[in-house]
């Protein structure tokens, strides 16, 4: 049995070595001219732009018709076609995929739609979790379940690297963002239930990462988790550092630093920094 993995390009996935995933980007838009996020603009493009360029940015799902398409076209080589996509609460996009799924049920019935809940490389994480419940045998209704129970555990807390990009793309209230900006404070939100809710209000970068430090330690003393991602916009040096001093207190876990990409840089800003993971299902 083959089993195709559909996702966005919100999700972390490299150029090479990952099989049977097929990535749909999203686009974004400046003024009236739009980019596919990760084919002809990467974040180094986007914040150089942002930067430079007086014209209003906004992001843009996939259409159903670009799902249905290429549902139709794995169905010819798979057997199963598991579609797994940022939180609906972000983005419309788990809505064009399901659509896109409901118009083929007739024709093509095993097409499994699942809301992650998160973003990024905590997306991916439960792509490579169903591939190896694949590899070790178990059947696709075992492996949505499997895949639902762990979006469950996952814990996600970001540090926004632009209070003004966050509240332009409609996910802040004017009010937090003018107290944030008059009183320097940065909101720490977590991602519950794939909503955004703010966690803490810290005023620097250094009490933002000591914060998330301590809810990973608190995490570590009452789960099994093994991997830890660090999520990062353009302030890689910074997120390697952090993720070094983890690694470094915490030998036992995996950790890795992964980018945040493009689309959530609209919103959030390029020196966003944060922490995730996903504990190991009971």
């Amino acid at each position: 049995m083959r089993i195709a993995w559909v996702t966005d390009s919100t999700a972390y996935v490299p150029d090479s070595g990952e099989h049977d995933i097929f990535v749909v980007p999203m686009s974004i838009i400046f003024g009236e001219r739009e980019y596919q996020d990760g084919i002809d603009l990467s974040p180094e493009d986007l914040f150089a732009k942002l930067r430079d360029l007086k014209v209003e940015v906004k992001t843009s799902q996939p259409s159903i018709g670009t799902f249905k398409e290429l549902y139709e076209q794995l169905s010819a080589d798979y057997d199963y076609i598991f579609s797994i996509h940022v939180s609906s609460h972000f983005s419309g996009t788990f809505s064009s995929a399901h659509q896109a799924a409901e118009l083929l049920k007739g024709t093509i019935p095993n097409i499994i739609c699942i809301d992650s809940k998160i973003l990024s490389n905590p997306l991916t994480e439960l792509i490579h979790f169903g591939q190896r419940l694949h590899r070790e045998g178990k059947e696709p209704h075992q492996i949505q379940e499997a895949i639902e129970e762990r979006i469950t555990t996952c814990e996600t807390f970001v540090m926004v690297g632009s209070l003004e990009q966050l509240h332009k793309s409609g996910r802040m209230g004017g009010l937090s963002f003018f107290l944030g900006s008059v009183l320097k404070v940065k909101p720490m939100l977590s991602i519950e239930d794939g909503k955004l809710n703010v966690k803490d209000k810290v005023r620097s970068i250094k009490k933002g990462l000591s914060s998330m430090s301590q809810r990973l330690e608190m995490a570590l003393a009452e789960k099994d988790v093994r991997k830890v991602s660090v999520l990062h916009g353009l302030n890689r040096e910074e997120a390697t550092e952090w993720m070094e001093e983890l690694q470094a207190k915490y030998p036992g876990i995996e950790f890795g630093a992964y980018p945040l990409g493009a689309v959530i840089g609209v919103h959030a800003g390029e020196n966003t920094i944060g922490i995730s993971w996903l504990a190991e299902n009971e």
